[in-house]
């Protein structure tokens, strides 16, 4: 598919756009080497999702016989419905949107201010899905299917994220080192994969992140299955896919050598997923919600120099900011504040135990070990937070 970007005097032709990629000086500086964003949180729909599901809309209607009677349906957590209902506007395409009780009322109304049929159902993605094919995509002769993830429509507008990285990388270092993003059901994932293996950049590192409880990816890895959990528990709901796809799990299992890949994978938790959108906001005034935080804290914390010790003073490494538009400023700051209440009130510092306490779980007949427990402990950020904010 080519795709052809209008100037910034014409009319948007796509229901996407390119995106700055901007050296973060504040990471770079965190990292100790190279840190580029590349800024996802542009575009219309306020993430990444714009890319997949507009690519979707436009592959999807140079299909069909009679795009005129087509109806788009979307079953979402919240940005992939908004990205498909921000396409839908832009392409003058009815748009239906489904989902689950579990998605925020600034969602939901974000949705409904793009003239999207929204409809709310059950407890989560699988039921919501579920209603939207058997009992409103039934009815409709018109009806096209939007997966929020699982589909190569989506994927082939994901992996134009690569294709505009290529481009704006500076001449003296035109192939990362690393590569960081996110990953929830594997619509990013599988997007930039394709995007990486036409540019022959399959050996450089991939650093899949994602929030304790929302860690579909790793666990798979660390169980050696495609594993899908029991229920999601992390506060980072736009990475909530109990499973990935399967198409995400060819590519990383194993470490991405069946594939011919080098993936890492990173699990925090979502108090450093909080830190993450925290210091963005303070660093590079940038709101994006904690699916994208997490990524961004990997460089702040330290994760990124333990997944990649091969990182050089002059190695250059991109992070995909890919956004969210789950978030206000007033959002994060009272996420924050109930954050440090319960710091404050679980155990007092100098009662903590110095060695972390590790658990064992048991699936499927296999004992592994979870990931550390971490204690409530204040840190240098958090306390800086409380200071500008008294």
């Amino acid at each position: 598919m080519t795709i052809a970007y209008p100037s910034s005097t014409q009319e948007p032709q796509l229901p996407w756009c390119q995106t700055p990629l901007k050296q973060s000086k504040a990471l770079s500086r965190a990292a100790g080497c190279k840190v580029f964003m590349k800024l996802e949180n542009l575009q219309p729909s306020g993430s990444y999702k714009s890319r997949g599901m507009g690519n979707m809309y436009l592959r999807s209607l140079a299909a069909l016989p009679d795009p005129s009677r087509a109806r788009f349906y979307c079953s979402s957590g919240g940005n992939a419905g908004l990205a498909a209902a921000t396409a839908g506007k832009m392409l003058g395409i009815p748009t239906t949107v489904v989902v689950s009780k579990r998605t925020s009322e600034l969602m939901k109304g974000k949705i409904r201010d793009m003239d999207a049929d929204l409809h709310v159902f059950g407890d989560g993605l699988i039921e919501a899905d579920e209603y939207m094919r058997e009992e409103l995509m039934k009815h409709d002769d018109g009806a096209v299917y939007c997966p929020p993830f699982d589909h190569p429509y989506v994927w082939e507008g994901n992996s134009t994220i690569i294709n505009e990285i290529a481009q704006q990388l500076p001449a003296s270092q035109p192939v990362p080192d690393a590569i960081i993003f996110s990953v929830g059901g594997g619509g990013l994932f599988n997007g930039i994969v394709k995007g990486m293996k036409a540019h022959g950049w399959d050996n450089v590192p991939i650093i899949a992140v994602e929030t304790r409880g929302a860690d579909s990816l790793a666990t798979s890895m660390l169980l050696d299955e495609h594993h899908m959990l029991p229920a999601i528990t992390s506060r980072a709901t736009s990475l909530g896919a109990r499973r990935v796809s399967k198409q995400t799990w060819e590519y990383a299992r194993h470490g991405g050598k069946d594939a011919g890949l080098d993936v890492r994978s990173v699990v925090l938790s979502d108090d450093e997923a909080l830190m993450g959108c925290v210091r963005l906001a303070e660093d590079e005034r940038l709101l994006v919600e904690d699916a994208c935080g997490v990524s961004v804290a990997t460089v702040y914390n330290g994760a990124l120099r333990r997944a990649c010790p091969e990182l050089r003073e002059d190695s250059l490494v991109v992070v995909v900011v890919c956004g969210g538009s789950n978030v206000t400023m007033e959002m994060l700051m009272e996420a924050k504040a109930k954050t440090g209440e319960e710091s404050e009130t679980e155990l007092p510092v100098k009662e903590l135990p110095v060695k972390k306490i590790a658990k064992e779980v048991t699936v499927k007949d296999k004992t592994v070990p979870s990931s550390p427990t971490r204690l409530p402990n204040p840190t240098r950020w958090s306390w800086r937070w409380k200071i500008r904010n008294n």
